[in-house]
């Protein structure tokens, strides 16, 4: 099955979803080649091969699960945002997951996109939970995961940064 016929997270009132593709590479290095970006989520920047790397893994995750963290776009000049999704954690559970380009921080775009991703994994999907984390130094996702109705349970080391991060947990 294509990945066009999937199902995605609905629009947001300003963002669309859409599936990465191997012509995507350019959004991937505007995204993940961000220093910024890349600090909450790995421990050193992303070389040009790892974010390749990470776009090959999207694009599978999304041929193998019908999932990723998709890439993300204002609605009104289509300019790319970042990305928001979900991976399988658990039988019925997700997990939550956005990264946006600096130059779109502190809009609230994250907890639209993420709002809208959570709708669609309890509609369409079915869930029973999601799960989320963020990086320790990362009160804006803190932030949005509150707002988004989701409780702290427990922290977790996470080794791609090397620190122990807060660990979230929403139910339907």
């Amino acid at each position: 099955m294509s990945n066009t016929s999937q199902a995605l997270p609905g629009p947001s009132e300003r963002l669309v979803f859409r599936w990465w593709t191997p012509d995507d590479l350019e959004l991937a290095r505007g995204l993940w080649g961000d220093p910024q970006v890349t600090a909450r989520i790995a421990a050193e920047p992303f070389t040009g091969p790892q974010i390749a790397a990470r776009l090959a893994a999207e694009i599978d995750q999304g041929r193998a699960h019908g999932l990723q963290y998709w890439p993300v776009f204002l609605r009104d000049d289509g300019s790319h945002v970042g990305c928001c999704g979900l991976r399988p954690h658990a039988p019925g559970v997700y997990e939550l997951g956005f990264h946006l380009r600096s130059a779109f921080w502190g809009r609230g775009l994250a907890r639209e996109a993420a709002a809208a991703t959570v709708a669609f994994a309890f509609g369409s999907l079915a869930a029973r939970g999601l799960f989320a984390g963020h990086h320790p130094d990362n009160d804006a996702s803190r932030r949005v995961l509150l707002r988004l109705g989701f409780r702290h349970t427990h922290d977790e080391w996470y080794p791609p940064t090397g620190a122990v991060h807060p660990s979230y947990r929403r139910d339907p």
